[in-house]
Formats: C-alpha cells, sequence, structure tokens
C-alpha cells in the first residue's frame, strides 16, 4: 500500500503540518496507541495526523539519516496491531504504511479524524491491568482531558465535517482519473503509476481515505468530488467563483459594470483560474528608480500573493452546503472577495475588526485543507489572514479589512489598491484582454470553446475526437482565438491549460 503524500515531503514537514506529525525512535506500543487515541479523537480539527515509527526528532524536525527499524520486525508489528486496534474504545483501526527512506524501513501508521469519537484507549497497551482514559493533543504532545477539555471532547460526537461525508449521489463515474492522476503527480506520490481502471480506482479512493463504509455501503467523501470532480457543482451547488468589475466604482456608477466568464471546476483549478483571470486583467507593476539608489523601486496595485491568499481562503473555508457563489468585485480602489458562511464563533468579532490573526478552533473543511496544503497553495492553521497583511505591508499598500455580521453568515475581505494606481476609473490590462471588434465567433469556434470550458487541460486530439473537427482545423481556430484574445494559453506546450476569457 503506497501513501498519496511524496515521503520526503512528509518527513521535511511541507506536505502536512507538524503538529499533525509524530516521530518515535522505535516501536514503542504504549505511547504510540496513546497518539493513535489522540489524533483519532482530533480535538483541534487537523484531520488526524501520522506517526513515523523509526524516525528521532530534533526540533520539530525528522533527524536524517533515519534510523529505521528492523524489517525482520514487520510481520510481528503487524499482527501486535490487529490486537492493540481491538483495545480501542469504540473499535478504530489506523492504516499502516511501509517506506524505504535513506537505505532504511520505516513505519507511517496514518491517523484520520474518527468518525465515532470520542475514543478510549489503556494507558499502556501492553499492561495486564488496564486503564482507559481518552486523550487528545495539546500542541506536540498528548494528554488526558480534564474538566472542559472532556466536555468538549465528548460534544464533539458523530459530528463529521461536511467536506469528510460520504455522498451517495457521487458515483465513481464522477471522479476524474486525469485529474487525481495529475494531482498525485503534483505531490509526488508513488499512487500516481497505479493503474486506475475499474475497480482499481476504488481502491485508490480508500488508500486515500476518501471512501465510507456505511452498513447502507460504500460511499465518496465530498471532498473527493471538491478535488477530483470535473463537475463538483452537481453535488454542491454554485460552487463557482463569479468576478465583477465596476470600472468607476459600484456606488458612483453600478451600471457600469464588466462580468468575467463564471469559473468553475475542481477547486484547485477555480483557485489557478480565478488567479489567471485577475492576473491577466488587473495586476499591474511598477518600476520606479530611486534617487540616490542604485536599486529600483517595484510595486504592484496589488500583490499576487495577497489575492492568492484570500482566494484560497474564500474556497478552502466557504461553505459547500451554501447556495451561494464566491464573489470577487474590482473597483478602482479596491478588491473585494465575498464567501459564505463566515468565520466560526471561537473567532472573536474584534479579532476579526483588527484583521490580523484569526485563529480558529474548529475547521469547516479539514480534509480539503489538507490536499490544498499538499499543493502549496495553503501555509497552515491561521495563516492566511498574516500572510495578506504583510504582502501589502511589504508592497507599500493600506492593510486589508475584514466583515462579517453577528450571525457569521458571510465574510468579505477588501484589499486595497496601492495608492500609486488608483485612479477614478479602472482601466483593464487590454494587451492581454479579449480585443475590442471581436467577430461574432462561429458554431466551430463555439464548440471548440465548449469542450475547453469542460476541461481547460485538453489536447488538441481530444478536442478533435469530442467536436469531430479537423485537428488542423482546430489549430487554425486556436490560433485566431488567442490573437482576438477570446482564449489564452497558461504554461507550457506539455503541462499547461487553455482559459477562456469570454
Amino acid at each position: 500500500m503506497a501513501l498519496h503524500i511524496n515521503i520526503d515531503d512528509l518527513l521535511n514537514g511541507k506536505a502536512v503540518e507538524n503538529n499533525c506529525l509524530d516521530y518515535k525512535k522505535g516501536w514503542n506500543p504504549d505511547a504510540i496507541y496513546r497518539t493513535i487515541c489522540a489524533f483519532a479523537n482530533d480535538f483541534e480539527d487537523t484531520g488526524g495526523g501520522y506517526i513515523i515509527v523509526g524516525v528521532e526528532e530534533e526540533n520539530g524536525r525528522a533527524v536524517r539519516p533515519v534510523k529505521g527499524v528492523n524489517s525482520q520486525m514487520i510481520e510481528q508489528i503487524e499482527k501486535e496491531m490487529v490486537g492493540f486496534n481491538n483495545l480501542i474504545q469504540p473499535y478504530y483501526q489506523p492504516r499502516l504504511f511501509i517506506e524505504e527512506v535513506d537505505g532504511k524501513t520505516i513505519l507511517i501508521i496514518k491517523v484520520t479524524a474518527g468518525e465515532r469519537r470520542p475514543y478510549k484507549v489503556p494507558d499502556q497497551v501492553t499492561a495486564k491491568q488496564k486503564t482507559f482514559n481518552y486523550y487528545i493533543r495539546y500542541n506536540s504532545s498528548c494528554i488526558v482531558p480534564r474538566n472542559e477539555y472532556e466536555e468538549e471532547l465528548r460534544a464533539l460526537a458523530n459530528r463529521v465535517p461536511y467536506d469528510d461525508r460520504g455522498n451517495a449521489a457521487i458515483m465513481i463515474e464522477d471522479i476524474s482519473t486525469a485529474i487525481l492522476r495529475d494531482h498525485l503527480v503534483a505531490v509526488k506520490s508513488s499512487l500516481a503509476n497505479e493503474d486506475m481502471s475499474g475497480d482499481r480506482l476504488w481502491s485508490i479512493l480508500d488508500q486515500m481515505d476518501l471512501t465510507e463504509q456505511t452498513p447502507d455501503g460504500r460511499f465518496i467523501r465530498n471532498v473527493a468530488a471538491m478535488m477530483f470532480s470535473e463537475h463538483p457543482e452537481k453535488f454542491f451547488k454554485y460552487t463557482q467563483v463569479e468576478i465583477v468589475i465596476f470600472p468607476e466604482g459600484r456606488e458612483q456608477n453600478p451600471n457600469n459594470i464588466i462580468e468575467l466568464p463564471i469559473i468553475k471546476g475542481p477547486v484547485p483549478r477555480m483557485i489557478r483560474d480565478t488567479m489567471n483571470a485577475l492576473k491577466i486583467n488587473v495586476i499591474r507593476k511598477n518600476i520606479r528608480k530611486q534617487k540616490f539608489d542604485e536599486h529600483s523601486l517595484t510595486t504592484f496595485n496589488y500583490p499576487y500573493q495577497a489575492l492568492e491568499e484570500a482566494v484560497v481562503n474564500s474556497l478552502y473555508h466557504r461553505d459547500y452546503q451554501e447556495r451561494e457563489p464566491v464573489e470577487i468585485t474590482i473597483e478602482p480602489n479596491k478588491i473585494s472577495i465575498l464567501s459564505f458562511s463566515g468565520p466560526n464563533h471561537t473567532i472573536s468579532i474584534d479579532a476579526i475588526r483588527e484583521g490580523k490573526l484569526l485563529r480558529s478552533r474548529r475547521y469547516r473543511n479539514r480534509r480539503l485543507g489538507e490536499f490544498l496544503k499538499e499543493l502549496a497553495l495553503t501555509e497552515g492553521r491561521s495563516t492566511g489572514i498574516p500572510t495578506i497583511q504583510d504582502e501589502l505591508a511589504r508592497n507599500g499598500s493600506p492593510a486589508a479589512t475584514i466583515e462579517t455580521d453577528e450571525a457569521r453568515t458571510y465574510f468579505i475581505i477588501d484589499i486595497p489598491c496601492h495608492p500609486d494606481f488608483k485612479d477614478d476609473i479602472l482601466t483593464l490590462n487590454g494587451e492581454n484582454g479579449v480585443k475590442d471588434g471581436v467577430k461574432e465567433l462561429t458554431e466551430r469556434q463555439r464548440n471548440i470553446l465548449n469542450v475547453i470550458r469542460e476541461n481547460g487541460g485538453i489536447s488538441v486530439a481530444e478536442m478533435a475526437q469530442k467536436t469531430t473537427i479537423p485537428t488542423r482545423t482546430i489549430q487554425r481556430e486556436l490560433a485566431e482565438l488567442q490573437k482576438t484574445g477570446v482564449l489564452t494559453r497558461v504554461g507550457s506546450k506539455k503541462e499547461g491549460y487553455w482559459l477562456v476569457m469570454l
């Protein structure tokens, strides 16, 4: 069984946050099972964690080369784990992976948030007389919760975030093997080399913990459709990004409005396409020479990283049961990003008004966050707003402001334009946008654009197969659509994708 993430990225803390990693020098079942219990209880809504056996830790980092475990002990450890798993109340079974690192064998025990929490385990699973206790993670330690912590843990019983629930409406055919494989390649997982045909796809999803087994059958979890379906909007209505531009300002002239094409698709693609739309149409750079300094000063109307963090946050923390899109409004003096619902009530209203660190005890889409972390689209817990403010300050821009209501039904972040770029009327980056005077599209061009909207990474050969238009004709039409700005190519010829600008 192969890990769905790269083992080196896991050890380096790149794919998973450090508080979700626990290193063990050797096989110590008493300590290991207390940690398994704590990760399964998932008190902080991190989604569980990984226990790495055969690796020493120093200052929160894995010591390389790894120490390893005796490979002749593996079979005995697997047998012992079967018995120890039965001691967890209610029953819980973690996943065991055997990996080769630095020429040594190590064990990876993956513990996902349990669906039947809270869990108890003996303080010492190897002792004859067993005393059972709940365990939770507190910073990097496993502790027995007391008083209000125990009450809060009990309150989590049967609470499963929406993205981690099975969904009977999602069929195996709704999962795109192309999108899934691209993701596994991006995170350098050996699962990318696995056969995904037929029932093998179910096996891959099982290994990634994207299925849920119930008395009524086996279901695919919601996060699988959010990440790996071409059309997640089938299951989560209005899962889309709408970009609206008011060149003179929303209040100054609400009738002067430009609506960009609605952005749909799996969450990483929506993030990518949204950022490309902003980059192509809005983001501008200014390079100014300074007196008495040989270095030039570079500023942006909106720093890319600040916008990316805001866009990622809007889709990461969005309530996928709400029938509302993410709305991005662009005005001469600011970009506003609106998402539903708002921050949960563990974040104080004062912290929201300050617009600094929004530290939450409960995360709405913990599994979605795991996948975005693996793709380096989010850095980790509670870092989004500080990153936005830091990038704005570094650019010389005013700080972003945040708005919500007492009921926390929505979340708006306003990102101000750098003062050097402010104009009464917003001018788009016309050299990259759709050019004036574009002739009406032909039926052939519309057919080509329709298949591209369904899959931006489609090849010319696949377009020809879907539209029955000869490949040479498609190539000519693509060139014409690019020339007029209706279509743009993002990335390389081999690994890039098409973006429709209408």
